[in-house]
């Protein structure tokens, strides 16, 4: 299992990351819309700040966070454009320092959660680690967005690992989420990591496989590529299926990414 501060320290690089990307902004380059529709560089760091706030308040009073659940489930359907609407009108400089502000918390309050407790979330309650880890991955999937509106290329680092670990545990939540039955047959996943490693998940003899590079498949499974334009090798027709409806976040079924090619 992965440990609390090593996933908290990957969590603050990969902020720092988007940070450099976004500090020395105009206030007009806040407003450059990324490749998801609607969303602005703006609406992408106030979404990152909206979902560490609530990230505190699950765990730090779990009763406040439950009366913000039920009002979540009156509102589903637009509970995080909505968040991520209201704190992108806010001036720049305030938005930066209070997504500052709300990361250092983040880290303080899962670091004071009693061992052994889990966070309640919008979807399954989760230990600290994993919901580090799951915030890690948000905050890479929306740098990526960030960054493909700059136009800027970001160093690939093994940090993505952990977008690579959630990619493959939630197999079979993307085929729920789509309403179809899961494979029964674990899939063996072999990835090549930016340092030449290979990550491997599943068991080494299963028929159902996928290899590639990590970084595409991180791409992949938070859709923010489409898998036309990534090197994913699929063997067996239930991993070539799945790759078509990965999804790492939560939440309905994305929209994805239009092919390049």
């Amino acid at each position: 299992m992965a440990d609390l501060d090593a996933v908290l320290a990957d969590l603050e690089a990969e902020g720092a990351a988007l940070d450099a990307l976004v500090a020395d902004l105009p206030d007009s380059g806040w407003t450059k819309q990324t490749p998801a529709p609607g969303w602005t560089i703006a609406h992408q760091v106030a979404h990152l700040a909206w979902t560490d706030d609530a990230s505190v308040l699950a765990a730090t009073d779990p009763a406040a966070f439950q009366a913000e659940l039920e009002r979540a489930l009156a509102v589903i359907d637009t509970y995080v454009d909505d968040g991520a609407e209201a704190r992108s009108a806010m001036p720049p400089a305030e938005l930066l320092t209070t997504w500052r502000a709300g990361r250092k918390a983040l880290g303080e309050a899962l670091r004071s959660v009693p061992p052994g407790t889990k966070v309640p979330w919008f979807g399954p309650p989760m230990s600290p680690t994993s919901m580090a880890t799951a915030r890690l991955m948000e905050t890479w999937a929306h740098a990526q967005d960030v960054a493909d509106a700059l136009g800027v290329a970001r160093e690939t680092t093994n940090r993505i690992k952990h977008v690579a670990h959630i990619g493959a545990r939630t197999r079979d939540f993307a085929y729920m989420v789509n309403n179809r039955p899961a494979p029964t047959e674990p899939f063996r996943i072999e990835l090549t990591a930016p340092d030449g490693e290979l990550w491997t998940w599943g068991p080494d003899d299963a028929a159902q496989r996928v290899t590639g590079p990590a970084i595409d498949f991180c791409l992949l499974v938070t859709q923010r590529r489409h898998r036309a334009d990534l090197a994913l090798v699929a063997t067996g027709n239930d991993a070539d299926a799945w790759l078509d409806i990965a999804q790492a976040f939560a939440g309905p079924p994305g929209a994805g990414r239009e092919a390049t090619a």
